[in-house]
């Protein structure tokens, strides 16, 4: 007996629903990432491994789908690597290529390449599947799609104040209300482990804190503990676990523990500039909140971070998250050209408007007419009608077989098809056609001539 398929973990199928539903929100986003100017670029799902590797710390590197070189690639490995069982060293002798992780790298690596072709500032938008070998969860996949927007070639403030109007004008588009933009500085961090005197451990110590909301502040403190940091420095950083106030307020905080960093105060000023012009301008339906504790564990960013969570209530991780990154194509060669991006987590999106019941009922609409089939004379006119409507922007088809009328009502039902067309014998000798609402019951009668007043109330 075969057996069962299954697919890997942390991938899914999805319905024709969920299509429709994932189409919905990328549209949106697509939509808003080209009214603010955004232009669309695609790279391709894998990288050399030397473009990836060592772009996201030691933790991002351990995600990365390795994907084994062509051909007998085993025989070319050298006896003692290969007896040596250490996947460091024999990684890169039967391994090229992985999977791409995010869309920044590639993007930093399209840009050096395309440099001569670009013209600065550049803004583009992507919106393709990564892969991360990541522990499957609610939220959390090991294919998923990212939608990103990036600015390279311009150093202003504007850009991110700009980013967070995107944000805000996207989750206002699908509806979703009370989102929360957690904002903080790269700076700020690295002026605090300075202070601390931990700025040799600057990594270790973004990468803990950046667990707060998951693991709590006694792990966090644990993890700092275990990575070298020691216990007066962890002592010197406790304000950020219990700073609180408006975001002026807190940054005026973290003045007084940043005073004797330069680099700190840099990222105060940055932030407070952002927060000030952001209020000017307002936003619609999210709220900007400071976070002096996200830290977003990318080694790639310098300056402003962004994150955005859900509606209070909801259970679910960041829906969103980028930020500013001053020299990512530097590691390609390509130096003193600053960027910024977002992304927007379009699988946690789903399951937050799916949660909520924000997604509009006519997506789950595949059909707007379905023509029932009475016979070979009558499905050749409903052909020909149903011809006429789909040249006009209608979504309609014909039921391919004569069966049973109740069966054909149940396909129409089980497809949340809202209006059924029925022309019988009677009908085709009037010229006419016969229209059921699903939904009411009702039922009106046109003329084959005349499909204007029925497409009229289709769109009504």
């Amino acid at each position: 007996m075969p057996q069962k398929p299954s697919i890997p973990k942390g991938t899914r199928d999805f319905s024709p629903t969920e299509v429709a539903r994932r189409n919905y929100i990328i549209q949106t986003i697509k939509k808003h990432f080209e009214v603010y100017g955004f232009q669309p670029i695609e790279t391709p799902s894998f990288e050399n491994s030397e473009t990836l590797m060592g772009k996201y710390g030691d933790e991002g590197d351990r995600l990365i789908f390795k994907i084994l070189n062509s051909g007998d690639f085993i025989s070319k490995v050298d006896d003692v690597t290969y007896s040596s069982k250490k996947s460091s060293s024999l990684i890169p002798k039967i391994s090229e290529k992985a999977l791409r992780y995010d869309l920044t790298v590639p993007f930093a690596r399209y840009v050096v390449m395309h440099q001569n072709e670009i013209d600065f500032p550049f803004k583009r938008y992507q919106i393709q599947p990564v892969w991360r070998a990541d522990r499957p969860q609610k939220g959390r996949f090991r294919e998923f799609y990212q939608c990103d927007a990036d600015v390279v070639g311009a150093n202003s403030l504007l850009q991110e104040v700009e980013l967070m109007q995107l944000y805000d004008a996207v989750f206002t588009d699908l509806k979703l209300k009370g989102t929360t933009i957690k904002l903080n500085n790269r700076k700020i961090l690295s002026g605090i482990a300075e202070v601390i005197g931990a700025k040799h451990l600057l990594v270790d110590f973004t990468v803990a804190l950046d667990k707060l909301d998951k693991i709590g502040e006694e792990k966090v403190k644990e993890e700092m503990k275990a990575k070298g940091i020691s216990e007066a420095a962890i002592t010197k950083a406790a304000p950020l676990f219990d700073m609180s106030g408006s975001g002026l307020e807190q940054l005026t905080q973290l003045k007084s523990l940043l005073k004797e960093s330069e680099i700190g105060l840099n990222g105060v000023t940055e932030l407070e500039e952002i927060i000030n012009t952001v209020e000017d301008i307002g936003l619609k339906t999210a709220s900007l909140k400071i976070d002096v504790t996200l830290a977003r564990g990318l080694n790639y960013y310098t300056g402003a971070i962004f994150e955005v969570s859900a509606p209070e209530g909801v259970q679910m991780g960041s829906i969103g998250g980028g930020g500013r990154y001053d020299d990512l194509t530097g590691i390609f060669g390509l130096k003193d050209v600053s960027g910024i991006g977002i992304s927007f987590g379009l699988d946690r999106i789903y399951l937050v408007l799916e949660e909520l019941g924000l997604f509009p009922e006519r997506l789950d609409q595949s059909i707007d007419v379905l023509c029932i089939n009475f016979g070979e004379k009558e499905s050749l006119a409903s052909l020909k009608l149903v011809g006429k409507l789909r040249e006009n922007g209608v979504k309609a088809e014909v039921y391919p077989t004569s069966t049973k009328m109740q069966k054909q009502m149940k396909y129409a039902n089980n497809r949340k098809v809202p209006y059924v067309i029925l022309i019988g014998e009677q009908e085709l000798s009037n010229a006419q056609f016969v229209v059921k609402n699903m939904t009411t019951g009702a039922q009106e009668t046109f003329s084959m001539d005349n499909l204007g007043s029925f497409i009229e109330k289709l769109s009504s």
